[in-house]
């Protein structure tokens, strides 16, 4: 017994001692995170990096003069062979960050090995994020293609296509954990000789639902796999757990300290009122151009998404629609197009709203939602059986590379903090400013207009003062939007009598409509496009759905005597704004026949022996002898 004491005070001294020696260690690692985030370097260029020159060459083509901040701090790292977990905000240049480093590897180990074989997986939680990650490894290998080849599974083709596109055997794939998991358990890709594991939007992942896929990933690949995540936490449990799997001792990069400057350039204005002021705030903001260039609105649910668009269809104001049940084709190729400037205002519904993660966050907060958790989860379990036809791997407020976003429009509120964040830092990005304006609906005007109201819109006063407190952590400020509701109000009959046509049957017959459309297009069309390229401009996505709602002309003009004062020297420049006439005058409309004043045989009715001007004129009064 003494002898187990004695190796007992031993083993406790010998802890002891250690202890301190962990805890500096500890600090050591801690400093070194701070000291990678935060000290100050010379700029260096691409070339200086260590990098092939046909990338740099390709880098040079994109217009990338010098890289930002998380590619000076990532890309050495990752040329080292260290894992790399960075927290970088969205439009900072974290593809490039780490897809450059997994082409670089490629074409060093070419240099001595030509064996064909995957080195390299990147895993996107979206289809939308897939596509553009994929697209970016084309261009930075524009200049080394017969060297490096990649792969995108994110596509809907049957087994045997996806089969023939691996049979290659790509240098690169870029796929969604579930996919990976799905070609990797066929057999059609293989895992033994992967060098580089790359999880782009890694706190994402998991809230997404592939813990399981990702779990199964991880015993087929080999060890030792050069890992880099890309996260917009480095606090959550989702990223702990993938941590835990995937990297061995990650350098860790927080990179916040570059965007304060950028931050300021985001105004944040909320705006507290009823169901049916939200939409007659949201037809002054669009017809009277208070906001102009491209703008994202952000609404609950798919059936919103419509309701919304028709609603602006009766005004004249053209828009687009992205949700789930588009075809991803179509959801790219929508999402291109807005970049481009071909469209102003795209309608987003944000189903999953990163609901996941954020839920568990909200719930530990302990603002009156305990105990709500196990019925919103059984809600959301029946409307996932519901959905059947939408993807799964569709998500827009997050990864997706909305470019010069004007302002972002929150017509219903997000149902957490973090969701908020996300949606808002699609605009203020690149040095640009941007505005984001978010409808709040008091407690006790939840409810009052039925015919639109929906169930998220009942604790918009709670998830408000969340974003409040969020916000202001990063020295951000949400204030009220000031508006003159007496000059609101002369708009409000116009308003009424365009929601009154959004009907229901409407609203079921434009989503079939939309839905069968762009199956057409992006299925029987794909490729004659590819084809013919030029073909594509005949191809719009803000068309009008509106068959089946009233149109009623009136509406898609504003009467001068509607508008503000300062308003009407901007506006009456463009078209659709002046005096509308109770009846359409057709000038170039003549009449025929017997009373016709036209061309033809007919004789002309004329009142007062055929004399111009006013008839009432032409009347001799007689006088009575």
């Amino acid at each position: 017994m003494k002898r187990k004491h004695d190796q007992d005070d031993e083993a406790s001294a010998a802890v002891a001692e250690q202890q301190p020696e962990k805890k500096k260690k500890e600090k050591k690692e801690k400093k070194k995170v701070v000291v990678v985030a935060e000290e100050e370097e010379k700029e260096l260029s691409f070339a200086e990096l260590g990098l092939d020159p046909r990338l740099v060459q390709a880098v040079a083509k994109q217009g990338f003069e010098k890289p930002t901040l998380v590619q000076r701090k990532a890309i050495p790292l990752a040329l080292r062979g260290e894992d790399v977990l960075c927290k970088a905000k969205t439009g900072s240049g974290k593809t490039a960050a780490y897809v450059l480093p997994v082409l670089e590897g490629v074409l060093k180990r070419k240099k001595t090995d030509a064996t064909p074989y995957t080195a390299g997986l990147i895993l996107v939680p979206t289809r939308e994020l897939a596509d553009q990650v994929h697209k970016a490894i084309e261009e930075f290998s524009a200049f080394c293609a017969k060297d490096v080849t990649a792969a995108k599974l994110t596509e809907n083709v049957s087994d045997a296509v996806q089969r023939s596109l691996l049979a290659n055997v790509p240098d690169v794939v870029v796929s969604t954990p579930a996919r990976a998991w799905k070609v990797v358990e066929s057999g059609a890709l293989g895992l033994e000789k992967l060098e580089y594991l790359v999880l782009d939007e890694a706190d994402l992942v998991l809230s997404y639902g592939y813990d399981e896929d990702m779990e199964n990933l991880a015993r087929s690949m080999p060890k030792g796999v050069q890992t880099t995540m890309m996260s917009a936490t480095l606090l959550s449990a989702e990223l702990d757990t993938l941590k835990g799997i995937f990297c061995r001792n990650p350098r860790v990069l927080e990179l916040d300290e570059e965007f304060g400057e950028e931050d300021e350039k985001l105004t944040q204005y909320y705006v507290r009122c009823g169901e049916d002021d939200k939409w007659l705030i949201s037809y002054l903001i669009f017809k009277l151009q208070l906001i102009k260039g491209p703008c994202l609105i952000f609404v609950g649910d798919i059936d919103r998404s419509y309701r919304l668009k028709l609603f602006f269809e009766q005004f004249s104001i053209r828009s687009c629609i992205l949700n789930s049940e588009l075809p991803v084709n179509t959801r790219i190729r929508v999402i291109e197009e807005f970049n481009k400037g071909i469209y102003d205002i795209i309608i987003a519904s944000d189903e999953r709203s990163e609901v996941f993660g954020d839920e568990k966050e909200e719930k530990g907060e302990g603002e009156g939602q305990d105990g709500e958790g196990g019925e919103g989860e059984e809600k959301k379990g029946k409307r996932k059986g519901r959905k059947g036809k939408r993807d799964e791997e569709y998500g827009v407020s997050r990864g997706i590379d909305f470019k010069n976003v004007a302002a972002v429009v929150n017509f219903d509120l997000p149902t957490s903090a973090s969701s908020y964040t996300h949606r808002v830092g699609r605009t203020a990005r690149a040095g640009r400013t941007g505005i984001a304006i978010s409808f709040v609906i008091p407690k006790e005007l939840y409810g009052k207009h039925k015919p639109t109201s929906i169930k998220s819109c009942e604790k918009d006063e709670k998830v408000l003062a969340k974003i409040v407190r969020a916000q202001g952590k990063m020295n951000r400020k949400l204030e009220p939007y000031n508006f003159s509701k007496e000059q609101m109000e002369a708009f409000r009959y116009r308003m009424n009598d365009a929601l009154r046509a959004v009907t229901k049957v409407a609203i079921r017959e434009a989503r079939t409509k939309e839905l069968r459309q762009e199956l057409l297009r992006s299925e029987t069309l794909k490729r004659y496009f590819e084809e013919n390229p030029a073909e594509l401009s005949h191809l719009r996505h803000d068309g009008e759905l509106g068959h089946k709602a009233r149109q009623q002309a009136h509406l898609k003009h504003v009467p001068e005597y509607l508008l503000p004062r300062e308003a009407k020297k901007e506006l009456t420049k463009g078209a659709g704004v002046g005096f509308v006439p109770f009846k359409k005058v057709d000038k170039d409309k003549k009449h025929r026949g017997k009373f016709g004043g036209g061309k033809g045989k007919g004789r002309s009715f004329k009142v007062g022996g055929g004399r111009k001007g006013d008839p009432l004129k032409t009347f001799k009064v007689r006088r009575k002898k």
